[in-house]
């Protein structure tokens, strides 16, 4: 299996199902970043019996550490986002930034660490991790509290977006799917402009804080 194909299948497990889409650019500049701190902490999908867990970070150490990539430039106003699937007791490392734009909130997310297919025990081909591109995924946060509620793009729903619009955002179309590649600028317009449209923010998540966490 193509080593995307691993990781979106990973990533689509821990949001329950959904595959979300991939930017080339981050959705971010500096001014438009802001720190809550009622975002810190654990969340469930479901509190008495989760299967999935959100954790929201400070980042403290920015010292980088083997397999692991470079520490968002100004890390207090950044989160270290761990999510974690109990059904299959799989794991994902992130670093998460906050975005306002206007009146919304957005979330950017991408990887912390390198990723890695399962290895060859024939075969070591340790350089080709340099190929690998750490792409950014977006949310839209409805709500923090009392419950954290996003919605993220799905693959397949953006396709009909693109299909009826396809110059509403810059993108190639991939064997595995779709991967933006417009603009910082050209991003924000166009979540601002579909943020209530369910072909681009069509998959909720609706998580409950732990009563256990401490920030």
């Amino acid at each position: 299996m193509k080593i995307k194909k691993i990781l979106f299948y990973l990533l689509a497990g821990l949001l329950g199902g959904c595959v979300p889409v991939m930017s080339l650019h981050p959705l971010f500049t500096e001014e438009k970043l802001v720190f809550e701190e009622k975002l810190l902490g654990k969340w469930l999908d479901d509190p008495d019996s989760p299967k999935s867990i959100w954790e929201f970070k400070r980042i403290e150490d920015t010292t980088q550490k083997d397999g692991e990539l470079n520490p968002p430039k100004k890390p207090e106003i950044a989160y270290k986002l761990i999510l974690m699937n109990k059904e299959d007791n799989t794991k994902g490392s992130f670093f998460a930034h906050l975005v306002k734009l206007e009146n919304r909130l957005f979330l950017d997310v991408y990887p912390s660490r390198i990723p890695c297919a399962e290895p060859d025990p024939n075969e070591d081909w340790l350089l080709n991790t340099f190929f690998l591109i750490p792409g950014h995924s977006f949310v839209i946060i409805d709500s923090i509290e009392p419950q954290l509620k996003m919605r993220w793009t799905n693959q397949d729903e953006l396709k009909k977006l693109l299909k009826e619009e396809p110059g509403a955002v810059k993108h190639e179309l991939l064997e595995d799917g779709i991967i933006l590649t417009a603009s910082t600028e050209q991003l924000q317009q166009f979540v601002l402009k579909y943020a209530d449209d369910e072909r681009v923010f069509s998959e909720e998540t609706i998580l409950t804080r732990s009563k256990t966490t401490t920030k």
